[in-house]
């Protein structure tokens, strides 16, 4: 129902936008769809004897009634909580205009009807009067009046084309807010993207042709650059639920130079044959269902779930008909439940107990990949870690699946719990049983239990306990980021390797580049990666080769596995202390006799298998006291060992003071 004002622009209104409540009143002789009469209604025919209806309120809100009451009515209902706006008064509405959630009481459904008001500028529904006035009030704020505002709606501005990795994708306005386009679009999430596109190129080199799923295509981004780049070797398939999303997925198909196969059936454009000088670069399947249907249906080698939040509800059936081998990449952007902000949002999805420590981004992806290990062996199948990344916006998991009772057996037992001290930030798992034991505190290093009021430590989990990279494949991957020019993510592939190995970053790279400089300046060796050793093209063990045993080379994962999580040197920093350089400390541990480097988690993290307390007391050793004037370069003579000890335990229990009252 809308009204017509002929003196405002020819601009239509919803009737509840009136200048004046007589203008109100006229419209309850105004029948449906009459509404541009009703500035011939004269005042006279107010006292005719005729019940008159409230134009809006529904019939089963407010009944037919005199012309006196219905004034009454009308001024103390909706003209005195008025919001006025030039001129006008947008008058509280009861009208089915904004869809309400029915409530169902029983066996019956009761429906309440919603107040709210319509904007006269963008014509938008708001439900209470203070939401109305700052809604009317930033529209004055950003010079959106009733005629530019709506000048400006009625040209709706193109799509926007961006460029990304030599693939062009068409956007829609607004298409990096997920609540205002159905096609989102995330530039920051290029290094995913990339990350992604590294692990595809290298398993592509395993075995071809590979059936790729990307669930959640929004724009076809990903999809995009798979088949523009990686050409035959992959079968790209797009998902997305949305239909304006497929409709987007295509025309960028099409922009790209790329065929598209909708229901097994070709769809290409008016041309057939294309045109002198262009080139098609493949075959692009795009489907329009939901992203479990389409992985109970389908078999794939190589499955992207990228959900907008958590994917826990994606996992089951990521892994019900995943090919031996293949593998499953998982984004998870819920970051304010897995980064513990909201820890009971972690409980309920991921059945996860955690809270915020120094090392809570290597703790989110242990949780993810727990949940992953988890859902796969449900499905009998077992996983093995190829890497893990925890950013800012995201965390990406990717993992190779292995099949059988026997590698899901293998992979349950590497989800573990997690005994952490809250005072000196020591960790460690727990140990393998079934039997309770009598005091847990003893399996922590620390002896804050002993010398500390209260319960000192607590249990987070349950988490993955294994390693988190494989060093063979991130190699592969550093190649085939060179060979595709993505110079974006070299750094970090690097720095997973150096992580991966434990290695001081300094001379991994003065060793490689004495090695081999054949390779774009880096020493790929893929012989290191035990997964592409035992397997042939087709993603079978060779029949010439004695097969490895599953169990011995879990078992040398094992042994070559790193002490998890790391430590911030700015959390275990001495008070009254200029700690060193964070390049001569690892230069300090390595010589200590204790395995260093530096993690991607936390740019001032020291992952090291060497104890927290030797941790302290070499960085003790090495800091200048403050007052001393700690911007020196002279060499500081070395305390002895004892009053290392006891000045670490000195600042341990300093910090144990300082909180203790927000312990208690």
């Amino acid at each position: 129902q809308q009204s017509f004002f002929p003196n405002s622009a020819f601009l239509e209104r919803h009737i509840s936008i009136q200048r004046q409540l007589a203008d109100l009143e006229k419209l309850a002789f105004v029948t449906e769809g009459d509404f541009d009469s009703a500035s011939s209604l004269n005042s006279d025919n107010l006292d005719a004897g005729n019940k008159q209806a409230c134009p809006l309120c529904p019939k089963e809100k407010f009944r037919a009634c005199n012309s006196h009451k219905l004034h009454r009515h009308l001024q103390n209902l909706h003209w005195k909580v008025s919001v006025e706006f030039e001129g006008y008064r947008m008058c509280i509405c009861h009208l089915p205009c904004r869809p309400v959630k029915p409530n169902i009481i029983g066996e019956q459904i009761s429906s309440k009807m919603g107040a709210h008001y319509h904007c006269i500028i963008c014509s938008a529904t708001i439900t209470r009067r203070t939401d109305m006035l700052g809604h009317v009030r930033r529209h004055v704020n950003k010079g959106e009046t009733k005629s530019t505002y709506i000048a400006a709606s009625a040209a709706k501005p193109p799509n926007e084309i961006l460029k990304e990795a030599d693939t062009d994708v068409q956007v829609c306005p607004n298409y990096s807010v997920p609540q205002k386009t159905d096609s989102y679009f995330n530039p920051k999430m290029k290094l995913n993207r990339q990350l992604i596109f590294c692990t595809l190129a290298a398993l592509a080199k395993e075995r071809k042709p590979l059936e790729c799923l990307d669930a959640f295509g929004a724009t076809g981004i990903m999809g995009l650059q798979w088949a523009k780049h990686l050409g035959n070797a992959v079968k790209v398939t797009i998902n997305d639920l949305n239909e304006n999303s497929v409709t987007l997925i295509q025309e960028n198909c099409h922009l790209n130079k790329l065929k598209v196969v909708v229901d097994s059936k070709e769809k290409e454009e008016s041309d057939d044959i294309p045109e002198e000088g262009e080139e098609n670069f493949g075959n692009i399947k795009v489907t329009k269902m939901d992203a479990n249907v389409l992985m109970h249906l389908r078999s794939f080698d190589f499955i992207h779930l990228d959900p907008f939040g958590t994917s826990v509800n994606y996992l089951d059936s990521a892994f019900r008909n995943i090919r031996n081998l293949g593998i499953v990449s998982v984004t998870s952007t819920d970051i304010s439940s897995l980064y513990a902000k909201a820890q009971h949002v972690a409980r309920r999805h991921y059945g996860c107990n955690i809270v915020r420590t120094e090392y809570y981004k290597e703790l989110a992806a242990r949780i993810v990949v727990a949940a992953v290990a988890r859902a796969a062996a449900r499905c009998n199948k077992g996983i093995e870690v190829l890497f893990a990344v925890a950013l800012e916006h995201f965390v990406l998991v990717v993992v190779r699946v292995l099949r059988g009772p026997t590698s899901a057996d293998e992979t349950a037992k590497k989800i573990q719990y997690l005994i952490h001290c809250q005072w000196c930030e020591e960790r460690i798992f727990q140990k393998d049983g079934n039997m309770v034991e009598e005091n847990p505190y003893r399996q922590l290093p620390c002896n804050c239990h002993g010398s500390m009021p209260g319960k000192t430590a607590i249990e987070l989990g349950p988490l993955w306990s294994s390693s988190l990279f494989n060093t063979g494949f991130l190699k592969r991957m550093l190649f085939e980021s060179l060979h595709h020019g993505l110079d974006d993510i070299q750094t970090l592939i690097k720095t997973l390797i150096f992580e991966s190995e434990c290695t001081p970053q300094v001379s991994f790279q003065f060793m490689h580049l004495q090695t081999s400089t054949k390779e774009y300046g880096v020493f790929i060796k893929t012989t290191d990666d035990t997964t592409t050793d035992s397997y042939n093209a087709q993603g079978k063990r060779r029949n010439n080769d004695k097969p490895p045993n599953l169990a011995k080379r879990l078992k040398t994962d094992v042994i070559l596995n790193i002490l998890p999580f790391y430590y911030n040197i700015h959390r275990h920093s001495i008070k009254g202390m200029n700690m060193p350089k964070l390049k001569k400390f690892l230069c300090c541990l390595s010589q200590a006799g204790f395995r260093v480097s530096r993690t991607h988690f936390d740019p001032m993290g020291v992952r090291t298998d060497a104890p927290l307390i030797q941790f302290k007391s070499i960085l003790l050793k090495y800091s200048t006291p403050t007052y001393t004037g700690g911007q020196s370069e002279g060499h500081v003579q070395p305390a002895s060992e004892d009053t290392v000890a006891d000045t670490v335990e000195m600042s341990v229990n300093d910090k144990a003071e300082a909180s203790g009252c927000r312990r208690r």
